[in-house]
């Protein structure tokens, strides 16, 4: 859908601005980054802030902590399985190293569990790589540049990122090991852009110092996603790929240690029992859910699975109190909704203006302080720009960019932009794209070592399922890089505990039947609700309004 009449007319007075604002761009003169009181102050309009979206864990190793209800709600559900009527006896497929999910944690964790000597199944909802690395866009963050960058500095942005709220020994592992990960990825045959001369290119990113965000035009994730699900496919023989079979439930021996899952086919819809002397929790996150109603630039399968079966598991959670919402999210046309307009379109130099064509903000804050300027903008100050649908938005300036840099340049680095919008009818070398903040990154996660090691023996979890990596706040290009250093490591670490694990102890849901009866206890209401959720159910048309259900509407046996 081209833009309306009205939204063209509009469009004239961001055009009336731009050359002055160009003109700026080139002398040097950016828009004042705001102080940290300023930070501080605006980010009370973030959606993190509104107490009437959280409420309180009532039961598990969490009990008492306050997040955001929707994850609560799973929290709070029984478990999809009966556990009295799981025959455990029955194993249907038995492996060294399991692992659950197949995104870019999972794929990083099989290949150097494999590379260690185990024998590893891979186990997914949807397709080998059908997760939200397939749909990051900007960057991979790390320091491979001498001089001016160093893992020093990339420390010191991570932190500050997540207010210094973040787990210390796990960001020093991600920047230490972000140039191994770089090096890694190119031996397997990631192309990321460069110059002529063959080194990589670089840019900034929201709250970084230095330019170390490497990427491949605006399909990085794509990029890194089709290199390591090519790779795992290399290896028939030693990595086995179970499509459409999410993990329902964690299987523990009578020692208390992860001893694998059950799987349910979606496609046969079958149960399978997993025996595995390590499991690695690689689920990815939780932006399905439509937390607060926002909504998401997340993949279908995104619904926060790991959470709920490692925490039934005893693991702990750690900053889920805090969720990401990007900036950038397409808010028209309605049809692009929520698809992620990459943080590099500001680091190139794009604006963004609210209606009358004013700058009100920095590009290049922190994301959970743009996004909270984006929201008051919109809704206390009253200068957004009205969609048709009855949305607001604010205009984000990408033909300033051909402008900036010469004509062909948005075609060139956003070639994947170019091509959805032009299929709109809309031209970004030409008009501005108009957004709003969108469910993106869930922050927090399950509780780890700096080995991805949890509480539960032989259990391991890696990328976004995860938290105390990113604090409070993630910093763009981490996330990427988060997903291999701790998909890498975890595989190392599974395989080493594979090799020494206890091969005795009977197979057990005790777990299951014990947080069943504190629910129970609790008397906690779960409304016939199950967990995990596997897919949200958009097929109803009051479902469709909150894009949300808890409540299977299937044939699950």
């Amino acid at each position: 859908m081209p833009y309306t009449p009205e939204l063209r007319e509009l469009i004239k007075r961001v055009e009336k601005t731009r050359p002055a604002r160009v003109e700026k761009k080139r002398a040097g003169v950016e828009f004042t980054p705001m102080s940290l009181q300023e930070r501080e102050a605006i980010l009370k309009y973030h959606p993190d802030f509104k107490e009437d979206g959280r409420t309180e864990i009532l039961v598990g190793p969490n009990k008492g902590y306050r997040i955001a209800k929707e994850m609560v709600s799973l929290l709070h559900a029984k478990s999809r399985l009966d556990p009295d009527a799981v025959d455990l006896g029955q194993v249907d497929f038995e492996t060294d190293v399991l692992v659950i999910g197949a995104g870019g944690a999972g794929s990083s964790a099989a290949l150097l569990a494999r590379e260690n000597g185990a024998r590893v199944l891979m186990a997914t909802k949807l397709r080998i790589g059908d997760a939200n690395t397939m749909m990051a866009e900007g960057g991979i963050q790390a320091a491979t540049k001498t001089g001016k960058d160093s893992p020093y500095y990339h420390y010191l942005d991570a932190m500050g990122g997540g207010h210094f709220k973040n787990d210390p020994e796990l960001v020093e592992t991600l920047v230490v090991e972000a140039p191994k990960v770089m090096a890694w990825l190119e031996k397997l045959g990631a192309m990321f852009s460069k110059y002529e001369d063959g080194r990589l290119k670089a840019m900034h990113g929201g709250g970084t110092s230095r330019k170390r965000m490497h990427y491949a035009g605006d399909i990085t994730g794509a990029e890194m996603m089709r290199t390591l699900r090519d790779e795992v496919k290399n290896h028939p023989d030693d990595i086995k790929i179970l499509e459409f079979s999410p993990a329902v439930e964690l299987i523990l021996n009578e020692q208390g240690a992860c001893a694998g899952a059950v799987l349910y086919n979606l496609e046969t819809e079958e149960y399978f029992v997993v025996k595995a002397k390590a499991t690695i929790l690689a689920t990815g996150g939780s932006g399905r859910l439509h937390i607060q109603d926002f909504m998401t630039t997340n993949h279908y399968g995104a619904t926060g699975d790991g959470l709920i079966l490692g925490y039934r598991a005893g693991v702990p959670l750690r900053f889920l109190h805090t969720v990401q919402y990007h900036p950038t999210g397409a808010v028209f046309p309605e049809q692009a909704e929520g698809l992620l307009i990459t943080e590099k379109f500001r680091g190139a130099g794009a604006n963004v203006l609210n209606i009358d064509g004013e700058q009100f903000v920095y590009e290049r804050e922190p994301r959970d302080v743009e996004s909270a300027a984006f929201i008051r903008e919109c809704l206390e100050r009253g200068k957004g720009v009205p969609t048709p649908t009855g949305k607001f938005g604010v205009w984000l300036d990408s033909p300033m960019i051909d402008v900036l840099k010469g004509e062909g340049t948005v075609r060139k680095e956003f070639p994947g932009k170019w091509i959805l919008f032009h299929r709109y009818g809309i031209d970004i070398t030409k008009e501005p794209m108009l957004v709003y903040p969108t469910l993106h990154y869930q922050n927090g996660g399950l509780e780890i070592d700096r080995r991805t090691g949890t509480v539960v023996p032989g259990l391991f979890a890696a990328g976004e399922v995860s938290g105390g990596i990113h604090g409070e706040n993630r910093l763009m290009g981490n996330s990427l890089l988060d997903v291999v250093v701790f998909g890498r490591i975890a595989g190392c670490a599974a395989a080493e505990y594979a090799q020494s694990a206890p091969r005795d102890g009977a197979l057990t849901l005790d777990h299951v039947r014990a947080y069943h009866k504190a629910l129970e206890a609790g008397r906690i209401p779960a409304e016939g609700q199950v967990a995990p959720m596997l897919l949200p159910d958009y097929s109803n048309p009051e479902v469709r309004k909150k894009q949300l259900t808890t409540k299977y509407h299937g044939t699950l046996r």
